[in-house]
């Protein structure tokens, strides 16, 4: 199995600029990647930079501030629509295939309702415009992302197993969306309700066995992908960059000699 590891997880591009991330991501075995769509780094350039260096774009991250106001009437849900639809527009431009979408932030959960449905029809209808999926990440809660799995037939999963940790512990979703696996974010935490740190994976709690078998057993053939953050933690602020993504390059590689593993038997 592929590895790869989110863009700008050791910090801004003043702390680690592009190339220098480059280099240390393809010396730990690196060959995929993803960012948020409303990074003020992304561009055309950035991206060239990367496919140059054989590093594929497996996603982008569509913004999530507000995205609670999708479920609400108003010109603030519309104008969370315009900028997930601008995420599906990128990643069209830029030649990427899927965008993550969140469905809802904090709590409570927006209720589920008409005009929630309706802007995410129109973000469904686009994203088919333009060839571009859109995988639908778990939350803190299973009746958002079921309603929408349940309406769109061509949406995809993705199984952020962090969130499933410090979220909703003791909540499986793989049993309820492995059938419509697309993405997965991989991140470590110790569980504590709603402290998502984003660790390398093996630096918290999280059954990475467990992680393993659902992906084999759902016959995952994608990226194991890290989605980690330094910043999220203080557990990292004297580990040297190198050090940082040695370490999650053996931990990406570990989970991905698990999955195979699984799989094998």
């Amino acid at each position: 199995m592929e590895t790869g590891i989110n863009l700008f997880c050791y910090g801004g591009a003043e702390e680690l600029c592009i190339e220098k991330q480059i280099e240390l991501m393809l010396q730990n075995g690196f060959g995929h990647t993803f960012v948020m769509s409303d990074n003020p780094e992304l561009s055309g350039s950035l991206v060239d930079k990367v496919k140059r260096a054989g590093i594929v774009f497996d996603t982008l991250h569509a913004p999530f501030t507000g995205i609670n106001n999708m479920w609400k009437t108003g010109i603030e849900g519309d104008g969370t629509l315009s900028r997930l639809i601008e995420a599906v527009n990128k990643c069209a431009d830029y030649e990427i295939p899927v965008a993550i979408v969140h469905l809802s932030s904090g709590r409570p959960a927006p209720l589920i309702s008409d005009a929630g449905n309706i802007r995410f029809e129109k973000l469904m209808e686009h994203a088919r415009k333009k060839n571009v999926t859109l995988a639908f990440e778990n939350q803190r809660f299973i009746a958002n992302l079921a309603s929408v799995m349940e309406q769109f037939s061509d949406a995809g999963f993705c199984w952020d197993v962090g969130h499933e940790g410090c979220f909703t512990k003791g909540k499986r979703f793989m049993p309820l969306f492995g059938d419509r696996l697309t993405a997965v974010h991989i991140h470590d935490n110790h569980h504590l309700p709603d402290e998502d740190e984003h660790l390398i994976p093996y630096d918290g709690i999280t059954d990475y066995e467990m992680v393993a078998k659902y992906l084999a057993d759902y016959s995952f053939t994608g990226t194991v992908m890290l989605e980690v953050f330094r910043s999220e933690s203080d557990k990292y602020n004297h580990t040297a960059p190198e050090e940082y993504y040695r370490r999650a390059g053996e931990a990406a590689l570990k989970i991905a000699s698990t999955v195979e593993k699984f799989k094998n038997k």
